[in-house]
Parts: C-alpha cells; sequence; structure tokens
C-alpha cells in the first residue's frame, strides 16, 4: 500500500482537484511558512519527503520564505489511501432453435446470461492545509483525488506535478503570485 500514492500523484486527467478557503482571511499578509506533518503512517517516507519537498518548492515559487521560528502560516498534508470496488454487468440474449437478431426476432426460445466484471482498485487523496500560525486556523485547503492503481515509473516527477495542480489555487485571488 505504500508504493500507491506514488500513482496518485500522477498528473493523468484523472487527477481530480478541488480547493476551498477562508473568503475573510486577507492572504497578503502572510510571508513565511512552516511545513509539519501529523503522521505519515499510510505512506513510505519516500513519497512523504517527496510530498513535502514538491510543497516546499511551490510555496517558495509563490514568494513564500521557510520559517521554523516564527513561521505566519502551518502547512500540513494527510495522503489517504482506500481500496474501492468497481462491478459492471454485461447480459446477452440469444436463442435456442430460433434466432435473435438486432431487427427481428424469429420461432424458438430465447435465453440471457449475466456476466459480473469485479474490478478492486486503489483510490487516494493528497490534502494539502494551510493554517494561520498565530490562531491555528484552516484558511485554505486543496485536495487531489486519483485512481491510484497506474505504474508507478517516476516518482519525483509525477508527485511534483500533483502538488503544483493541487496549490495552483493558493493564495486565492493572487494567480501567478
Amino acid at each position: 500500500m505504500l508504493v500507491y500514492l506514488v500513482v496518485l500523484c500522477a498528473c493523468t486527467p484523472g487527477l481530480q482537484v478541488s480547493s476551498d478557503y477562508d473568503k475573510r482571511v486577507d492572504f497578503s499578509k502572510y510571508k513565511t511558512f512552516e511545513l509539519f506533518s501529523g503522521s505519515a503512517n499510510s505512506i513510505s517516507s519516500l513519497n512523504h519527503d517527496r510530498i513535502i519537498n514538491s510543497i516546499r518548492a511551490q510555496m517558495e515559487a509563490k514568494g513564500f520564505t521557510e520559517d521554523d521560528k516564527e513561521p505566519d502560516l502551518l502547512v500540513n498534508t494527510t495522503a489517504i489511501l482506500t481500496t474501492n470496488v468497481e462491478v459492471t454487468a454485461n447480459t446477452n440474449v440469444y436463442g435456442y432453435g430460433g434466432t435473435m437478431r438486432p431487427y427481428y426476432w424469429s420461432a424458438g426460445m430465447a435465453s440471457s446470461y449475466t456476466t459480473y466484471d469485479v474490478t478492486h482498485y486503489k483510490d487516494g487523496s493528497l490534502i494539502i492545509d494551510i493554517l494561520d500560525a498565530s490562531t491555528k486556523k484552516l484558511i485554505w485547503q486543496g485536495t487531489g483525488n486519483n485512481r491510484i492503481d497506474q505504474s508507478t515509473d517516476d516518482a519525483d516527477n509525477r508527485i511534483a506535478k500533483a502538488v503544483k495542480k493541487i496549490m495552483e489555487g493558493f493564495p486565492p485571488g493572487k494567480p501567478g503570485r
């Protein structure tokens, strides 16, 4: 399960991104940040480090400075992995002693059978929380969701692209900051 987070971060068309923020907050007053994470139990330490380094790079690219003494913002990450099941049914109809065609049916006994395809897959979410350091209140949250049963090639690049896509909306109201 630890390896699967890498493919969550595959910046494929399947990556669904959303964000939300406190509209009463003036984001222009924030200049510094500190990265922290409650737990990396569900992912490998390699992937955890890749995520942290990608967030650091995004925050710095947006003009923020890392400060572990008196930060304005606290940045937390959470990875959630779940196993899901997808079931599809296919019903086939055919005739014994007769003919079943798309345009007509002739004498005979029609019969049908249904087959079921069951697919187990991993679904992953990466949540990035940004809190005001002085109040400890959540002021921005970005989430990326994806089906993660794909190849794990080029994990560094895939995670960096996914984090960038999740953080595109931060800070709100300042495109290209």
